[in-house]
Order: structure tokens, then C-alpha cells, then sequence
């Protein structure tokens, strides 16, 4: 009779199990999820049933409990390879990139032809930026799987990552040609033409991502910020897509009611939080750093919300300056907002804007009483769970730029943004064109920003002044494939290569800055403006001509020029923009005279006044969040 039991036992879990893996595999997880319970109520070691429990655990966002369920799993049946790899899923979503590893390399020592875990190492290697390593990893899974799609198109985004742009290409190529309706390698072949300067192309490429999957957030957040380098995309057009991404992706996600239990005291010290992926080597840092640094923390103290797989030499620069730093790499956007909220963040303020490892969808849950956007982002982020967004009156003038923004613009009085240059800066030297060589224009921007209309006019420069050269500089540069397309895009325009002089990376940032010597006049690129490479120039006393565009992208340069007391270097147009440049070209002397004075010029201007560009940011933030407390 017990026997008898035992085996009806066996064969109504075997079923249960059966009817939960059909609903899995078609994706109705929450049809199967009570299905495998039912399974462990009658065997409640049944390895099969908690690690499929888990892997739904993993899909569902709940990674510790997919963590503590697969490892029983392990426990029951340690040698599962299977089992061991989605236990690094699950630890990898955490963040815990040495465990997931770890876990990896166990399936592997069971299994060694289990492409999946070779493909998932390569996964974590990459996040942890051992990028040979990844390679070698999607190279073996391959090996193992060629027709695996997804090994592909990683494969492709580490060797984009190390500036391998033409080997990148055709990985996206074969991703598509196995999976034509795989959103991820739409969206990263995008990412790979905008490097190269292909705008078009990208723009294309994150649009079939979008119909392919409309709530691709990534291709979204990219299709956004490439729109805002295309000289033809209009205002209207513009925020009406930032507003698209509110309504496809964000506003279902804003709480009915909206309600925060934080002190309502207009005078007392406000807890401020930072949200940002560039607490490290990125020219957001350069303009934090000074800000935190600079602080009063008797009157606001400072929450840092770091989303890095890798923290650098600047992180641990960045983290003694803040009370309280939280690592949210790996975490869910529900969790971060939990420990905002947790937190007590009277403002929270975002530091990216639609650019890669943003966390909108944190700010989109409404986690603080008073939310705005702030330095990293040159347009609306378009989300209604943000009040604020803080800019100049020059970079947003009164009346004409309101319209622009899906938040409230709040004008910082005298520019937007603060910069301190490296203290040990070398000494500027005399401009190039002094000792009787041709003029060098140069550009230090993202290549992502030179649109046909600023190569236009850098060639209708070149063109005006025959002897004239132009050196740039960018990251995609490294790639010989983008040096020629850009050789060969100023060709078209009847400029020889041996006029142009493309230089990629720089790992020594003394290097980079040593580089600008070689330039006598800095371009500003349009309709996306530098900034972190004009304060750059700016530094190392080479001027900058700016283009006075119709939107904050347009104009930041007419910010930064303006604060330093150089206005007659902002043209209106294309022709006043040629006509300064070639009037600074003509004068070697008075270019040189600007040079030797220009750092001091810089240091002395409102743009390096870091102590009070921070008084008055704190005062902004005292003033909403009195608007708050008065509107409570």
C-alpha cells in the first residue's frame, strides 16, 4: 500500500511538472508558478522543480529568492551544470559579478561544452570590463553554438567597447541574419553607425529596434538622444518623442496617489540625492566634483545613487564627498526607488538624462517629494514624475525655451554648470600659427556630434583657407574603418586627407590635454554643442567659435563663452560663425595674446566660481523645496 502511494506521489508530480513547464516555456509564468509549488509540497527536494521555481524567480525580477531556491536546487543535485549557470544569472542580476563568475566556471567544470555558460561568463566578464576575456568566451560559445544569436551580437558590443568598430559591424550583421527581429542587435548595430558618424543609419537601425519591441528602452532612450545631433529635427518633434517615451515607458509607473512621509520643515537641512552612471572618468564627474566638494553640509546633506559595474580612480575620488553612497548597479529600478524612499531624499536629482545607465525609471515612481534633472542631458528628459529641470537663461531663454520642456525650467542665475580645471595643468604654449605654420582648427568632440552641417562648414573653412588644417579627436577614431569614412566624408567635399589629422583615444588624460597645444582654434561642433571639451580648450587658452543654435544643445556653448566674457566669439550664423574663425586665423598676434591670458580669464569668470555657482544651486534647492512644503 505504501508503495502503492509512493508511486502515485511520483507520477502527480511528474505531471505538475509537465503542466508548469508547458506555461513556462510559452511564458505564462504565472500559471506555472503555483504548478511548481504544487510539485514541492509533494517533494519538497525535487531538484528539478526549485530550479525551474528559481530560473521564474529570475525572470520575475526576484533575485534572491531565485538565488536561495536554485541553490538548493545545487544542493539536492550539485551536479547540475545547468543548475550552476542560472545561479549566476541570478547572482550576475544582483551585481555580484566575482560569484556569478565563480558560478559560471562551476557549470563549466561539469559540462564544458554548455555554450550558454560560456556565453553568460562572457556576460559577466564583460560588465566587470575584462573585455579579452569576454571575447574569448562568445568566441568559444559560438564555436560551440554558431547559430546563437545573442553570443553574436555580445560579442560585438565588447569588441565596440574596445573601439573595434569594423569587427564589431558584422556581429550585428550575423545576430540579425539568424534573429531579423532581435530588438538588441538593432539597437546596438545603432550604436555602432553613431560612433561612426552614420546618424542616419543609427537612427534607423534604434527605430526597427522600437518596432520590433516598443518597449525597448534602450533603443528608445538612444533613438532620443541621436535625434537631439540631427540638424533636422525639429523642436516640436523632439520633445514630442521625449513625451512618447513618458507615455510608452514611464507614467504607468507613477503612484495614484503621489505621497511622501518626509519632514515638511521649510528651513531645515535637506537630504539631496544624486542619481548618475558617471561617478567615474566621464565629464559628468568634472563638473560634479566641484559641487560636492563644495557643499555646505550644515544646510544639505548629500545622498550619491552610483549605477557602476566598474568604479575607477574617480569613484573612489567622488565617494569621501558624499554622507551616504549606494552602489544601485545590478539592483531593480522598484528596489532603488524602495531605498530612495528609504532614504528620505527630499530632492532627487537625475544626472543623465536619456544617456547610457540612466535610472529614469527610478524618477518615474516618484521615490522623492521633489525631482529634476540636472548637467547631463541637453533636452527634456519628457517624464512627468519630473518637476524640474535646471538650466541658464541663456541656454533656455525665458519664453521661447518653456515650451521645450515636459518640466518646469528653473534658471540658475549667471550659467548652469560650474568647472574647475586640473590643478596641474602645464602652462598654456604660444598658438602653432605664431612660428609661421598653417592655422590648425581642432575639435575634440564625439564624432557622433559632426552632422553634415557642421562638416560643411569645417570644409567651407578648410576651403576659405587653403594652407589651413583640422585635427580631431574621439574614441571611434582608434578604428581605421571610421578614420577612412571620415576621410572620405570630408573628400566629398574637396578637402584632401593630408588636411586632416584624426587622432583616437588617449589613455594619459596629461596627453589629451597636451594635445590642444597643437591647435590654434577650437570649432564647436552644431546643432549639439561641446561642453566639457570647451571648457577643455578654454583651460589650455585655445578660444572656441560657437554656433548660437535654437535649443539648449545649441547654446551651451554660448553659455560657457558668455560667462567667460568672450560673446564675440558666439556667431548667429554659419557665415558670421566662418567669419570669426577666419578673423581669429588672420591675426596670429592677437591670438597669441588671448592665449597667454585665457586660463586666468577663465579662473576669474563666473564658470570656475565654484563656491558661489554651489551657494546658488543650494538656494534653488531650499526654494523648491519651500514650494513644496507651501503647496503640501
Amino acid at each position: 500500500m505504501a508503495n502503492g502511494s509512493d508511486d502515485g506521489a511520483v507520477n502527480s508530480a511528474a505531471a505538475l511538472l509537465q503542466a508548469a513547464l508547458e506555461h513556462h516555456r510559452a511564458g505564462r509564468l504565472p500559471e506555472a508558478e503555483p504548478l511548481y509549488r504544487q510539485v514541492l509540497a509533494v517533494d519538497p527536494g525535487h531538484a528539478r522543480a526549485l530550479h525551474l521555481l528559481g530560473f521564474l524567480a529570475y525572470q520575475s525580477g526576484l533575485n534572491e529568492r531565485a538565488i536561495e531556491l536554485i541553490g538548493k536546487a545545487i544542493e539536492q543535485n550539485p551536479a547540475e551544470a545547468a543548475c550552476h549557470s542560472d545561479l549566476g544569472l541570478a547572482l550576475q542580476a544582483e551585481g555580484r559579478l566575482d560569484e556569478a563568475a565563480a558560478a559560471y566556471g562551476r557549470a563549466l567544470a561539469l559540462d564544458p561544452e554548455l555554450a550558454q555558460a560560456h556565453y553568460n561568463l562572457g556576460n559577466a566578464l564583460q560588465e566587470m570590463g575584462r573585455l579579452g576575456a569576454a571575447i574569448s568566451c562568445y568566441e568559444r560559445a559560438l564555436g560551440l553554438s554558431p547559430d546563437y544569436a545573442e553570443a553574436h551580437c555580445n560579442l560585438g558590443i565588447a569588441l565596440r567597447k574596445q573601439g573595434k568598430l569594423a569587427e564589431a559591424l558584422p556581429c550585428f550583421g550575423r545576430a540579425l541574419a539568424l534573429k531579423w527581429d532581435y530588438p538588441g542587435a538593432h539597437c546596438n548595430l545603432g550604436n555602432v553607425l553613431l560612433d561612426q558618424g552614420r546618424l542616419e543609419a543609427a537612427l534607423a537601425a534604434y527605430r526597427r529596434a522600437l518596432a520590433f519591441d516598443p518597449n525597448h528602452v534602450p533603443a528608445h532612450t538612444a533613438l532620443l538622444l541621436s535625434l537631439s545631433y540631427h540638424p533636422a529635427t525639429s523642436i516640436e518633434t523632439l520633445v514630442a518623442e521625449h513625451r512618447n517615451f513618458d507615455a510608452r515607458h514611464a507614467r504607468r509607473l507613477l503612484p495614484v496617489p503621489v505621497s511622501h512621509a518626509n519632514d515638511r520643515s521649510p528651513d531645515r537641512r535637506l537630504r539631496i540625492g544624486y542619481v548618475s552612471p558617471d561617478f567615474r572618468a566621464h565629464s559628468v564627474a568634472w563638473f560634479l566634483e566641484p559641487v560636492l566638494r563644495a557643499h555646505d553640509r550644515a544646510a544639505v546633506e548629500l545622498f550619491c545613487y552610483a549605477e557602476l559595474a566598474q568604479p575607477d580612480s574617480v569613484t573612489e575620488m567622488l565617494q569621501p564627498l558624499a554622507d551616504r553612497w549606494r552602489m544601485t548597479f545590478g539592483r531593480s529600478d522598484a528596489a532603488v526607488a524602495a531605498q530612495i524612499r528609504a532614504d528620505a531624499i527630499d530632492i532627487l536629482v537625475d544626472l543623465a538624462g536619456h544617456t547610457a545607465g540612466n535610472r529614469l525609471l527610478v524618477f518615474a515612481r516618484k521615490p522623492a517629494p521633489v525631482q529634476a534633472s540636472w548637467l547631463g542631458y541637453p533636452a527634456t528628459t519628457g517624464l512627468s514624475a519630473i518637476d524640474y529641470r535646471l538650466v541658464d537663461a541663456v541656454t533656455d531663454p525665458p519664453g521661447t525655451a518653456d515650451p521645450q520642456a515636459n518640466e518646469q525650467l528653473v534658471r540658475l542665475p549667471g550659467g548652469f554648470l560650474c568647472y574647475r580645471p586640473a590643478r596641474d595643468l602645464r602652462a598654456p604654449v604660444p598658438p602653432p600659427c605664431v612660428t609661421g605654420q598653417a592655422v590648425t582648427f581642432g575639435s575634440f568632440n564625439n564624432p557622433a556630434k559632426l552632422c553634415e552641417a557642421t562638416l560643411d562648414a569645417w570644409a567651407a573653412m578648410l576651403r576659405r583657407l587653403p594652407e589651413a588644417r583640422l585635427l580631431l579627436k574621439g574614441k571611434p577614431f582608434c578604428d581605421e574603418a571610421t578614420r577612412a569614412l571620415m576621410l572620405a566624408r570630408f573628400a566629398e567635399h574637396g578637402i584632401a586627407p593630408e588636411r586632416i589629422e584624426l587622432v583616437g583615444w588617449l589613455a594619459n588624460p596629461a596627453e589629451h590635454m597636451m594635445l590642444y597645444d597643437r591647435i590654434d582654434i577650437a570649432l564647436d561642433p552644431f546643432p549639439y554643442n561641446g561642453t566639457t571639451t570647451t571648457c577643455e580648450a578654454l583651460s589650455m587658452g585655445v578660444p572656441v567659435v560657437s554656433l548660437r543654435g535654437d535649443r539648449h544643445a545649441g547654446r551651451v556653448g554660448a553659455s560657457l563663452l558668455g560667462q567667460v566674457g568672450l560673446p564675440e566669439l558666439v556667431a548667429g550664423s554659419v557665415e558670421d560663425y566662418l567669419a570669426i574663425a577666419a578673423g581669429l586665423a588672420a591675426d596670429p598676434q592677437s591670438l597669441a595674446a588671448l592665449r597667454s591670458s585665457l586660463r586666468a580669464r577663465m579662473l576669474s569668470s563666473p564658470l570656475c566660481d565654484v563656491s558661489g555657482f554651489t551657494r546658488r544651486l543650494e538656494a534653488t534647492y531650499r526654494s523648491l523645496w519651500q514650494a513644496w512644503c507651501a503647496a503640501q
